[in-house]
């Protein structure tokens, strides 16, 4: 019990100390001293750095699948299951240096590879069946292009995260990104749909001022 224990320290501290300054930025010292513990203890769960990366991102996506199915069973329609995912959204990208993803892809294949996978596979089925569903609906347009805005929606997700275009724009991972959803939304609603946005911004709003006066 007591290893276990350990091991999810060691992970949720790394976890932690990666979102916030990077996984370059960030050595096994940084961690085994945030911990109070001795980096040859991290050694004993963890042979290297890529190996508790590669956990650490396995784990995490397995978390927001399930979060994402979640919202996906538990939604109104497609408009309202994208709402519930820009929550989670903000919700991760609140506070996450935009370096992660570079340093994971340049440093840490395989830990990039295992998002990767997440990214083409999990992802693209999800936002496709999104768009089909919201079809279905008359919540999005019936001319849409499922397999290419599929594919747009995926490759503008990762867009904050490119170097070139997150030190030319003055707002953090979290605005960046409910902006891009918006932006999408609005591309794909009908009117109907057009309506239904509008209102669950309208509560959206209304919540995070309530929530912001707590």
């Amino acid at each position: 019990m007591v290893e276990i224990d350990t091991n999810e320290r060691i992970k949720r501290k790394a976890h932690e100390l990666f979102m916030r300054y990077g996984l370059r930025s960030v050595s096994m010292d940084d961690i085994a001293q945030s911990l109070g513990i001795s980096k040859k203890t991290i050694y004993q769960f963890f042979k290297d750095k890529d190996e508790l990366i590669v956990d650490i991102v396995d784990q995490e996506i397995k978390c927001r699948e399930t979060c994402c199915e979640n919202d996906r069973i538990g939604s109104d329609n497609a408009i309202h299951e994208i709402f519930l995912a820009m929550d989670m959204a903000m919700e991760i990208f609140r506070n996450m240096n935009p370096s992660v993803v570079y340093d994971m892809q340049k440093y840490h294949p395989k830990a990039f590879r295992i998002f990767s996978n997440h990214k083409h596979q999990y992802l693209y089925n999800m936002i496709h069946e999104n768009i089909e569903r919201g079809i279905r609906e008359e919540l999005y347009r019936s001319d849409l292009n499922v397999d290419i805005l599929t594919h747009y929606r995926i490759e503008n997700m990762m867009l904050p995260f490119n170097p070139e275009f997150h030190t030319k724009v003055k707002s953090n991972l979290a605005k960046i990104e409910e902006e891009f959803i918006i932006h999408y939304l609005f591309g794909l609603a009908s009117i109907k749909g057009h309506k239904l946005i509008l209102k669950y911004q309208k509560e959206r709003i209304k919540k995070l001022n309530t929530d912001g006066k707590k």
